[in-house]
C-alpha cells in the first residue's frame, strides 16, 4: 500500500513539474490584438499576391496563344503570297499580301513584348510574395516570443 501511495506522489509531483513549464510558455504565447492584426493583414497581403501571380499566369497563357495565332497568320499569308506570285496575280495583289506579312511580323513582335513584360511582371510579384511570407513568418516568430 505505501508503495502505491509512493508511486502516486511521484506520478502526481511529476505531472505539476511538466504542467508547469506548458502553463509558463502558454502565457508567454499570446499574440496581442494588435499582432493579430498584423498578421491577418500579412495573411492577405499573401492572399492577394497570390491572386496577382495567377493573374498574370493567364495573362502570359494568354499572351503566348495570340503569338501563336499570330505565327499561323503569318504562314497562311505567306502560302497566300506563294500562290498568288505563281498564279500572276496583278501587283496590287502581291502588295497587299506582302503588308499583311509585315502587320503580322510587327504583331508578333509587339506581343512578345507584351509577353516580356507579364512574365517579368510576374516575376515581381513572386518575388513580394516570397518577402510577404517572410515578412509574416518573421512576425508569427515576434509574436510568440512575446
Amino acid at each position: 500500500m505505501a508503495y502505491r501511495k509512493l508511486l502516486g506522489a511521484t506520478g502526481l509531483l511529476a505531472g505539476v513539474f511538466m504542467l508547469t513549464p506548458s502553463l509558463a510558455s502558454a502565457v508567454e504565447g499570446q499574440v496581442t490584438a494588435g499582432e493579430k492584426h498584423e498578421l491577418r493583414h500579412d495573411r492577405r497581403e499573401i492572399r492577394q499576391d497570390r491572386r496577382e501571380i495567377q493573374g498574370d499566369r493567364r495573362e502570359i497563357l494568354g499572351d503566348r496563344k495570340e503569338i501563336q495565332g499570330d505565327r499561323k497568320d503569318l504562314v497562311q499569308d505567306r502560302q497566300e503570297l506563294r500562290r498568288d506570285l505563281k498564279s500572276g496575280a496583278g501587283n496590287a495583289e502581291i502588295r497587299h499580301d506582302a503588308n499583311e506579312i509585315h502587320q503580322d511580323r510587327h504583331e508578333i513582335v509587339d506581343d512578345k513584348r507584351e509577353l516580356a513584360k507579364d512574365v517579368s511582371e510576374r516575376k515581381g510579384d513572386q518575388l513580394e510574395r516570397r518577402q510577404d511570407r517572410r515578412e509574416f513568418r518573421r512576425d508569427v516568430k515576434d509574436a510568440l516570443k512575446d
